[in-house]
């Protein structure tokens, strides 16, 4: 794509004079578990293993998520059932991502720390799903699909964060039944979910979905993971399979109760430095930003915020950009990483043709925030509300403009000012 380069644009808008900045440590406090890969060994006892014979295949469901420890907990899961006397088998179980390829779902794996060689066992990233049933949801039929490589298992179990969901609100969001049904879907299981989703209600779809996958796989359980406000794991609790529904609400509620959230719900301009799948599935946490941008389904309440400018994508998410549609405006180096084929596989399978929208491109950083205060309206620099990310799960330290600061809550601390600069375009800042 050809994008203007500075000389095209520079006359278009003044510059603009920039507000102070300072950067401040927000540390609201949290619950953490020690050993989370512990905690799962010993969680697995509350699964249904004991009826399984020696040798028995047990399929381990693991997502794309960049979630506290998944390494280490995938790793003793696994090493656990390997010394129970099973034959333990990964199954990616993250619907498209990954460009919806086995080479690309084993490479988002990697990139979470999790090999065939760190596991010392096998990894089947077969895309091929079966047809196991067609339920009704409301007044549309619903195809479900299943992973081979699940199916073909004598046990399945899934490790999954429960969180917030990034299209929608419930008691069940994201988490052990979403891992079940869409995960392990691979893509047709994904597709066919999404679309039924999106006309007749997430939850509405994903029980009778379940049920489905419970009469057809030997599914025994899950890992759900509860993580905290600094992204680590607060709570490690294995769910049999036929409970996932009934147990997921508390877990989802203590998940909200910690979650990452902005220091202030009321925000003119959000600078967020990478989007990123394992950041979250929609790239950039949409609870945190305030924006579903999803058909039948209304943003959160808060926080609000006037303007997004979204810098660049994470390494690990190898290209995949969905959620840069949820940004107002980007730069030219985040368009350089993009992977269209893996960010629209993402995007025509979710259904939310929103997240993979390409917002207005900006040659570099200093037109980008020219471009953004600019469009604010009556902009000033002493009143203007700034914040400052490096992305959505890691909230803990930020910076702010200075009109922010008389609003910040007790566990947010001012460490010191800061000056913004740019080199070449490039925005950095100077602490003071």
């Amino acid at each position: 794509m050809d994008v203007p380069d500075r000389s095209d644009v520079d006359h278009l808008i003044d510059p603009q004079p920039l507000p102070s900045f300072a950067r401040v440590r927000y540390e609201p406090p949290v619950e953490t578990v020690a050993e989370p890969a512990d905690a799962a060994r010993e969680e697995l006892d509350a699964l249904a293993l004991d009826g399984l014979s020696e040798g028995a295949t047990v399929a381990v469901g693991v997502g794309s998520r960049g979630i506290h420890a998944i390494d280490d907990v995938t790793r003793a899961v696994v090493g656990e059932l390997a010394e129970r006397g099973f034959d333990p088998v990964v199954v990616p179980a993250m619907g498209s991502h990954g460009g919806a390829t086995p080479e690309g779902q084993r490479e988002v794996l990697e990139a979470l720390g999790i090999t065939e060689s760190e596991l010392d066992a096998a990894i089947d990233a077969r895309m091929d799903t079966e047809r196991v049933a067609t339920v009704t949801v409301g007044e549309t039929e619903m195809p479900v699909h299943l992973s081979v490589a699940a199916l073909e298992a004598d046990a399945v179990l899934v490790v999954n964060r429960v969180k917030a969901h990034t299209n929608f609100t419930g008691p069940v969001e994201s988490g052990l039944t979403k891992m079940a049904v869409v995960g392990l879907g691979k893509q047709r299981g994904a597709k066919s979910f999404h679309s039924t989703a999106i006309a007749e209600g997430y939850l509405e779809t994903l029980k009778p979905a379940l049920s489905a996958i419970e009469d057809a796989a030997p599914l025994v359980g899950g890992i759900a993971l509860v993580e905290n406000f600094h992204e680590e794991i607060a709570r490690v609790e294995a769910v049999p399979a036929g409970s996932f529904i009934e147990r997921e609400p508390a877990l989802l509620e203590r998940a909200y109760e910690e979650m990452p959230t902005l220091p202030i719900d009321d925000v003119d301009l959000l600078v967020v430095d990478e989007l990123g799948k394992e950041i979250s599935g929609a790239g950039m946490d949409t609870n945190v930003i305030g924006r579903y941008r999803v058909l039948n389904a209304p943003d959160p309440e808060t926080p609000s915020i006037d303007i997004i400018y979204a810098r660049g994508l994470t390494e690990a998410t190898k290209g995949n950009g969905i959620g840069i549609g949820l940004a107002d405006l980007t730069r030219k180096a985040a368009l350089d990483q993009l992977d269209l084929r893996k960010t629209y596989a993402n995007t025509f399978t979710s259904g939310s043709l929103a997240k993979g929208q390409l917002p207005v491109v900006a040659p570099d950083d200093e037109f980008a925030l020219r471009a953004a205060l600019s469009a604010l309206g009556g902009y000033d620099p002493e009143t203007v509300r700034v914040l400052w990310i490096q992305n959505t799960q890691d909230l803990g330290e930020l910076h702010v403009s200075e009109a922010v600061l008389p609003d910040l809550p007790d566990a947010a601390e001012v460490v010191e000012d800061a000056t913004l600069s740019f080199t070449d375009g490039t925005a950095a800042f100077t602490e003071e």
